[in-house]
């Protein structure tokens, strides 16, 4: 049987060895973490670049060589439809409005997007015009 001095020796190396595993183990984890930063940082990196480049792409889009619209006749909106196209407005007479999204790589259109090609392909599309009150 075992005394009472037996079972406080018992009880202290336990934890002895319960925080000797859990220090080990966080040490083992913040070096596995320490490796992973780099990896983690670049794809970080090459996220933003992309990002970036869909973005200046977007701006630039009615100047590029395989933009097929007048680059004056198009009008950038940003959210949720990239550009506005009034198809023969620099002869001021205006024939088609186009709806134009701009994607760069592997992007695809969200579902907002996708909700308003629905729109404009069913021709759920209409005139307004608003006065202000004053």
């Amino acid at each position: 049987m075992l005394e009472w001095f037996d079972w406080i020796a018992v009880a202290f190396l336990s934890l002895a060895f319960a925080a000797l595993g859990y220090w080990i183990g966080s040490m083992a984890t913040h070096q596995r973490w320490l490796k992973s930063v780099p990896a983690i940082r670049e794809e970080s990196i090459a996220k933003s670049k992309s990002v970036l480049a869909g973005l200046f792409s977007e701006q630039l889009a009615p100047y590029l060589p395989n933009f097929r619209h007048h680059p004056g006749e198009a009008r950038f909106i940003g959210k949720p439809i990239d550009f506005i196209v009034f198809k023969g407005l620099s002869e001021k007479e205006p024939t088609e409005i186009v709806f134009v999204e701009v994607k760069t790589g592997k992007s695809t259109p969200s579902t907002v997007e996708r909700k308003i090609r629905g729109l404009v392909e069913s021709k759920q599309v209409r005139w307004e015009e608003y006065r202000p009150p004053w």
